[in-house]
């Protein structure tokens, strides 16, 4: 079918998981319940069962969470391009690039799953639990909060941006005494609200360098493709339009901040009108609405929401 409007497909992240997610979909689409059976043989594990029964507990460590997310986006993308979508343009926060190379077709499914699993436990082993925290801050210009994370970091505790969320959202990320100290001058520049976030590593900061270094090797050894759309980077905030370009994207990704406020900016910018959130849950939706006010944001809760997308799109 041809597309009235220039479309971008958004994957989520971790954050957006929960059990029972992609359930209703592989009941009711043969392509999702394959993309499932395939994720289960590829890593020889019943990872189904997890994303559909849990326990929570076990869902929620990160080299599980990290396949899972993957593996449900994978199946409502395969949803979505069988109804004949194509975009424009594709884009994932933190893990869901990985997703976003499948479905771009630069990386194999099999592969990202061997791929993010690895990569959910390097991350996890990185950083002593404890050791490092993130929180996210709203309210403030991204600018001030380069000042913040500068003026709370020393030469033994490191604080960064993790993620340009939207306008007035960024998530700061390092030692736990300098995302500390970070809230609390945010709190003396009017920050509206300050949270910490509840995760088990500092994710997206120079903390990350040891996971960074082990994941490189095994990104290496992957096949990659040239994506048949673009596929606009965190790290850049621009397309990667070859397999070798998405790579190094994914390597400097894992210590580098996300970029998600000029990604969105940059399609955009390319005439992009609708953005289509293809995964569980509905964090990029709300994270657009502040982004881009007049584009359409969609996002695929349950299959009568494929219904409503073609017909708007």
């Amino acid at each position: 079918m041809s597309t009235k409007k220039k479309i971008a497909f958004l994957f989520p992240g971790q954050g957006s998981q929960a059990v029972g997610m992609g359930k209703v979909w592989a009941e009711a689409f043969t392509a999702a319940r394959h993309a499932f059976e395939e994720a289960d043989d590829a890593l020889g594990f019943h990872l189904t069962r997890l994303c559909w029964q849990g326990p929570e507990e076990d869902l929620q460590l990160t080299e599980n969470t990290q396949p899972a997310i993957l593996a449900c986006s994978i199946a409502l993308h395969r949803v979505v391009a069988e109804a004949g979508l194509a975009p424009a343009a594709v884009a994932g926060h933190s893990l869901g690039e990985y997703s976003a190379l499948v479905a771009a077709g630069a990386l194999e499914f099999p592969a990202a799953l061997s791929l993010v699993r690895s990569r959910g436990r390097f991350m996890q082993e990185a950083v002593p639990v404890g050791a490092g925290a993130m929180a996210a801050l709203m309210g403030l210009e991204a600018e001030v909060v380069r000042e913040l994370v500068a003026a709370a970091s020393t030469g033994e505790e490191a604080c960064a941006v993790a993620n340009y969320n939207s306008p007035l959202q960024t998530v700061i990320s390092g030692h736990a005494a300098a995302v500390e100290r970070a809230v609390a001058l945010a709190a003396a520049r009017g920050v509206k609200k300050a949270k910490l976030l509840p995760v088990s590593a500092p994710f997206h900061s120079p903390l990350m360098r040891p996971a960074r270094e082990r994941l490189a090797p095994l990104l290496a050894d992957a096949a990659f493709r040239d994506p048949a759309a673009p596929v606009v980077t965190n790290v850049d905030a621009a397309p990667a339009r070859t397999g070798e370009a998405a790579r190094d994207a994914l390597v400097r990704q894992v210590d580098g901040p996300v970029r998600w406020t000029e990604s969105i900016q940059w399609m955009a910018g390319e005439g992009v009108e609708a953005f289509v959130e293809v995964g569980p849950g509905n964090v990029l939706t709300g994270l657009g609405r502040r982004i881009e006010k007049d584009a359409r944001w969609l996002a695929l809760p349950r299959p009568e929401a494929l219904d409503k997308l073609l017909a708007e799109i």
